[in-house]
Formats: C-alpha cells, sequence, structure tokens
C-alpha cells in the first residue's frame, strides 16, 4: 500500500489533514503525535497517511521529515503550510508550489558537498517532484485556486521587514519565504523520496512576528490542507 508522509509546522496546517483520514491511531515519539491512517483515492483505493506537526523552523523540519522516512518509509513526503509572500503578482490565500527551494542563510558551497551531490557537483538548490508538482497543479486548477510553480526560500528567521524582504528577494529570488521547506526536501533528498512543499500565502512579509502570531490562519492553512488532500485523492 502506498504511504504518504504529511508535514506542518503548525497545529492549524495538519488539523484538515488528520481530520480527513479513516482508521485512525496515534504514535508518539521523537517530540511528535503522528496521526496515522487512510484515505481513499478517487480510483477507489486505500493509501496510508502519517500525519504531523513538526515545528518551526529548518532543524525541526529536518528531524520531523528523517523521523517520518525512518519510521515510516513513505513513498512521498509533503509539506503542507503557509508562507509570506514575496511576489507582488500573487495576493493573500494564493498559493506557491516549492519548484525550487533554496536556503536563506546556508552557504551551500559547503552544504552542497553532502548527499545529494558530490564534491564535483554540489547540490544548490532543491526541487519538488516533477509527477507530484503535476497532481498538485491539475488539483489546483481543478480547484480555481490561483497558483504558480515557483521558488520558495526557507530561514531560521521570521522575514518581516522592507529590508528583509530585498534580501531574500535578492539573493534567492524566492516568490514566497517560510521556515522548513528547503530542509524538508533537502532531508527527503538525501534519502531519495520524492518530496512536495505547499504554500499557501498568509500575508506579504510585513508583519511583526509578535503581531503575526495572534493572527487566525486557519483560511490559508486550510487552503493548502485541501490542496493536500486533493492531491492525495488524485494518487
Amino acid at each position: 500500500m502506498t504511504t504518504i508522509a504529511i508535514i506542518g509546522a503548525l497545529n492549524e496546517e495538519v488539523a484538515l489533514i488528520a481530520s480527513a483520514l479513516a482508521n485512525v491511531t496515534h504514535d508518539t515519539a521523537a517530540s511528535l503525535d503522528v496521526t496515522r491512517g487512510t484515505i481513499t483515492t478517487n480510483a477507489g483505493e486505500a493509501i496510508t497517511v502519517a500525519a504531523t506537526v513538526g515545528g518551526m523552523g529548518l532543524v525541526n523540519a529536518a528531524a520531523t521529515t528523517q523521523r517520518l522516512i525512518d519510521a515510516y518509509e513513505p513513498d512521498a513526503v509533503i509539506f503542507s503550510g503557509i508562507a509570506g509572500n514575496l511576489n507582488r503578482n500573487l495576493h493573500i490565500n494564493d498559493v506557491v508550489l516549492g519548484g525550487t527551494l533554496r536556503y536563506l542563510d546556508t552557504d551551500m558551497r559547503l552544504v552542497g558537498q553532502w548527499t545529494p551531490g558530490t564534491e564535483d557537483r554540489p547540490v544548490e538548490e532543491f526541487y519538488s517532484d516533477d509527477h507530484l508538482l503535476a497532481l498538485a497543479n491539475a488539483a489546483l486548477n481543478d480547484m480555481g485556486i490561483t497558483h504558480i510553480t515557483g521558488i520558495i526560500a526557507s530561514g531560521n528567521y521570521f522575514v518581516d521587514t522592507p529590508e528583509q524582504v530585498d534580501k531574500a528577494v535578492h539573493d534567492t529570488g524566492a516568490d514566497a519565504v517560510e521556515m522548513e521547506g528547503a530542509a524538508v526536501a533537502h532531508v527527503a533528498a538525501r534519502n531519495g523520496v520524492p518530496a512536495l512543499v505547499i504554500r499557501a500565502l498568509s500575508d506579504n512579509a510585513d508583519t511583526d512576528y509578535e503581531v503575526f502570531k495572534e493572527f487566525d490562519i486557519s483560511e490559508y492553512a486550510n487552503t493548502a490542507a485541501r490542496l493536500a488532500v486533493n492531491i492525495l485523492k488524485r494518487m
């Protein structure tokens, strides 16, 4: 049976996905509460889903991804969540699919020497899987959601000032900024597991974190989560 691992950084990003599963059980390990269950595809086949909240930041995302790969041997890993918008042609609640994932604060000349790159040909960025991107694009078209397949930048700080926005765009050319996607794609690549990063835009990277954390992000998190469920049903 196909197994898909799904990660979000926040409870709101995973709640709708978990609620869509049948035959639910819970596993607790490595500071994670993993909801395991099944979902029926449009073709009538059951697939297994292991979904969890991994926490914010690159290390949490990397540790969670490796834990799910080790424990459940998934056929793919999907990250579903929100992000700050850096593309002025997009608007709040539009979706950016992470065709390319780049780090904001990592010297890839060093990191990229290790698997899945080599010393002669280091990896400087990571990518979502082409097949998963195609499923996501078809789902978004059917859902009527404005979206692009673009560049997502990930860093260990909350981008919320014009100076930080300008630097992020200059350094990475990103369409959206967040704190986990590149790490998920990086770890998945090291393990040879296809990955997909989904981001619904929740703000324009212009809100101080202390203010932002009081916002109700459920609408935007659910946009990404509904997409994740739609993708699962297309498998």
